[in-house]
């Protein structure tokens, strides 16, 4: 048991299987707790992803922390994610702790490195207690991994270190939710299964009442209560943790598709139309989110193997292995594509690796994303990229320098450092210092800037750049705070949170 100065309540939302509603669960008990006035604070043991954000403190968690936070109206601190996976292939992934990257590890040598990890995590829950009222923490992937239960940091494994309740989300649109949901108590231990205080059902469609016999078969097998039924919510939008969902449309494309872009896209008079390639080892596609939402923007995600359709503007994201993802867009065809789209007026736009990607040469001596040599890039510039061990992470504010009275913000997760670009040709300025650059005639443009579509003002110079002449008003931040308030207003309305303020007195001696 870890031995704390201070102990502030701890509630646990453990999940039947990966993307099953953690992180948006954690995000909306987070207002909902907010609104009540309560110091609450998100908290991941462990997270493995490639969506990731920059901290005030200068590190790098998961995005869904950092949303999360936003909730809570926090900034993001490297103690709500202590540790960060970031899979850089199949089999292994960059260790991320307390937001710096410290080594490369396979899955086995993780699993073994787990014992140390749990000190890290548990330094930064002290932290936040120390703090805060309330910590609420999420699991990763499922409590019944078996094979993954020995020393286990991210689900019952914190969980009985800290001594803390859990609450067991499944996802009913994937079906199965009661077999999920029995099975996953049943292969844990009797004091596991003594820590599960209850269940949430999430993403019903139709009549609840048609789901209550299942849910008091439930409760008399495992003595435990359904906490509620979430319905599924068309028009929220609260932002991925990590994959790009996916629905195929009648001309065979993947486009991807938030909860609400159904409902968006009937609104909609498009007017751009923007692609953007799914690398092997695609990072912060939330990038796109901004787009995918606008109401005259239709968003495309191109996978392997696809037809790449006419647009007006191709986005080359960012990705946590460039030089094997530059080759994954050879190897796609999109080398020839961009070629073709340019010839015909098209626009282009590199993001981070894309940035890198559409320079001279990519250079990774140390190996650092695989093997170590040398790329010729796509060449639309002059640049060098050279792989770094060292991040550069950082939260910005700057302005386009072609128009200074636009601002922008964003953040930077790039372990390259690139050289040739003239600072007069810079495309933002961020206060003493510059970053990407324009293409002399204008079709590309290229940026080390996550987030850049976030900011209203940019958003729209930027698809004013892409052909969009005509915009109508459209603030992206705003509809993320509708989202989070949605799916709060969803959570007092359609869960027994008794139960909840039952545990938070009895674990609590201060004013919750």
């Amino acid at each position: 048991m870890h031995n704390k100065k201070k102990q502030a309540v701890t509630l646990m939302i453990q999940g039947t299987t990966s993307d099953a509603g953690k992180s948006v669960l954690v995000a909306g008990l987070c207002r909902l707790f907010y609104r009540q006035g309560i110091r609450v604070v998100p908290f991941k043991p462990q997270n493995m992803a490639l969506n990731s954000a920059v901290t005030s403190d200068g590190g790098e968690i998961g995005r869904a922390q950092a949303v999360q936070a936003q909730a809570c109206h926090l900034k993001p601190h490297t103690d709500m994610n202590p540790i960060l996976l970031k899979p850089n292939s199949d089999t292994g992934a960059q260790v991320i702790i307390h937001g710096q990257a410290v080594t490369e590890m396979d899955a086995r040598g993780y699993h073994a490195f787990k014992k140390d990890a749990m000190k890290y995590v548990l330094e930064s829950y002290q932290r936040l207690s120390e703090q805060y009222d309330l910590i609420l923490v999420e699991g990763a992937g499922s409590p019944a991994e078996i094979n993954l239960r020995e020393n286990d940091i991210a689900n019952m494994g914190f969980a009985e270190a800290v001594d803390c309740p859990v609450f067991v989300v499944s996802d009913i649109d994937k079906g199965g939710v009661f077999a999920h949901l029995y099975g996953t108590l049943k292969l844990l231990s009797p004091s596991e299964q003594e820590r599960i205080k209850g269940f949430i059902i999430n993403k019903f469609r139709g009549d609840v009442s048609l789901l209550e016999p299942g849910n008091q078969w439930l409760e008399e097998q495992t003595q435990t209560p359904v906490l509620g039924v979430l319905p599924y919510l068309h028009n929220l939008h609260i932002e991925a943790e990590d994959a790009i969902a996916y629905q195929e449309n009648k001309s065979g494309i993947d486009k991807s598709l938030s909860l609400d872009a159904k409902k968006i896209t009937s609104l909609k008079i498009t007017s751009l139309k923007i692609i953007v390639p799914v690398l092997s080892r695609i990072a912060n596609h939330t990038d796109f989110d901004a787009l995918r939402l606008h109401p005259q923007v239709e968003l495309l995600f191109i996978r392997a193997g696809q037809t790449i359709p006419a647009a007006d503007l191709i986005i080359i994201p960012g990705t946590k292995s460039v030089r094997v993802d530059l080759q994954w867009l050879r190897d796609n065809g999109w080398e020839t594509a961009l070629a073709r789209h340019l010839r015909y007026g098209g626009k282009v736009m590199g993001i981070c690796g894309g940035l890198q990607m559409l320079g001279s040469e990519i250079h990774d001596p140390r190996g650092l994303e695989g093997e170590s040599g040398s790329s010729n890039g796509l060449g639309y510039f002059d640049y060098q990229t050279t792989l770094e061990a060292k991040k550069q992470l950082r939260q910005v504010e700057g302005c386009f320098q072609s128009e200074p009275s636009v601002k922008l913000t964003g953040y930077e997760i790039h372990a390259g450092t690139t050289i040739g670009i003239d600072d007069a040709s810079a495309l933002i300025q961020i206060q003493n210092k510059f970053d990407g650059t324009s293409s002399a005639d204008g079709q590309i443009i290229v940026t080390y800037l996550h987030g850049i579509f976030d900011h209203p003002q940019a958003c729209e110079h930027l698809l004013s750049w892409a052909g969009l002449k005509k915009q109508t008003e459209y603030d992206y931040r705003a509809f993320q705070e509708q989202g989070i308030d949605l799916f709060a207003d969803t959570l007092e309305q359609n869960l027994d949170l008794s139960l909840i303020y039952q545990l938070l007195k009895e674990k609590s001696h201060s004013k919750i």
